[in-house]
């Protein structure tokens, strides 16, 4: 299977077979079963293996940042003002009750962003629940317009998480014709529920996986990063998340990067994070807030030098992320050859590890 790639702007035509893949539980196999491609951003040499060997291109000294970021069951029914079915999507918490949120509605199996709300609208949520919608955050009510996140506020007895664990259910991509379990849409490393949606790239690791990799020399870094809805469209820039960077991973981060050692990101989440905590020499931090980091090529990575991450979609502005650490010829071949190869795309697919 042949890749169109242009260069010019990153795009590609994906073959809609490859978009979705099932989880792997769905296809009875073990997490870190999916397929790996392992690319070098200085030569171009690239290899195709399974990420339960992901050992075999690590070394000792290695330090993985890893997002101990747990899912939410961020998507709730509500009936839209026009009488139909629709979904909200919670994305970035403000306090307590209020919330960023993006709106939708459903056609057929997929969800589409809804235009026609206003300022003081209310919808009836499950259990006698209430969403109240404040101001629009980002976006206006043009149907041409970028992603729209509202501010609302909710209205319930149940704590958020205990509420959305009850009625939620996970943000889906659209191909996926079913619902999977919450557990499905946690890694490894989750400990505190706050993302909308899963930091996949860290999906495939299982317990056995980290001790082997811990006992062979490699570190894990924890990190913090409640990811917000997904759904950016061409031209569209990320939006602020909450980020937290402990002191002792800064330490363990800053001490690699002084011995020479290989600092590897496990996820766009964590480049975020880690990369809101440096300073303009490299240095990071201990530190913790609202993070509106956008990450290009321009502005550049100043500590991490490898990143293990899935396969995006066309012009998606994670690509430029990827860009600040490799470039966009070498891109552009580890894409050909993960489409020629039928690598499959999305939250429950393959991943690309960059070094």
């Amino acid at each position: 299977m042949k890749a169109l790639l242009q260069d010019k702007t990153f795009d590609f035509s994906l073959p809609k077979l490859l978009e979705c893949a099932e989880p792997t539980e769905s296809r009875g196999l073990a997490r870190d079963a999916v397929k790996l491609m392992v690319s070098r951003r200085f030569d171009d040499q690239i290899r195709h293996t399974q990420f339960s060997k992901i050992g075999d291109y690590l070394e000792e000294g290695d330090v993985l940042i890893v997002n101990t970021s747990g899912t939410l069951n961020a998507a709730l029914p509500i009936q839209l003002p026009n009488g139909s079915e629709g979904r909200v999507h919670l994305s970035t918490k403000m306090d307590n009750k209020v919330w960023l949120v993006e709106i939708r509605h459903i056609q057929g199996q997929k969800t589409k962003r809804y235009h026609q709300i206003k300022s003081g609208q209310t919808f009836t949520l499950p259990g006698n629940g209430k969403m109240e919608v404040l101001t629009p955050y980002y976006g206006s009510n043009n149907e041409n317009s970028h992603l729209q996140l509202w501010k609302v506020r909710f209205y319930f007895s149940l704590a958020m998480n205990d509420y959305l664990e009850k009625y939620g259910q996970p943000i889906r991509y659209a191909g996926l014709e079913n619902y999977y379990p919450s557990e499905y849409y946690q890694t490894v490393f989750a400990s505190r529920p706050g993302s909308a949606e899963m930091p996949s790239a860290g999906r495939a690791f299982t317990s056995e996986l980290v001790t082997q990799l811990v006992l062979k020399g490699v570190q894990f870094a924890p990190i913090l990063l409640h990811t917000g809805v997904s759904s950016l469209e061409i031209g569209e820039k990320p939006y602020p998340e909450y980020f937290e960077v402990p002191g002792f991973t800064a330490s363990i981060v800053n001490r690699a990067s002084r011995e020479g050692r290989r600092v590897i990101a496990v996820g766009t989440t964590a480049i975020r994070a880690i990369e809101s905590a440096a300073d303009d020499f490299g240095t990071v931090i201990s530190k913790k807030g609202m993070t509106d980091l956008f990450i290009t090529p321009k502005r550049g990575l100043k500590v991490v030098s490898g990143m293990l991450t899935g396969f995006h979609e066309p012009k998606a502005s994670h690509l430029l992320m990827m860009e600040a650490l490799a470039n966009r010829s070498h891109l552009l071949k580890a894409y050909s050859a993960a489409i020629e190869k039928e690598y499959q795309w999305h939250e429950f697919g393959d991943l690309h590890l960059i070094l």
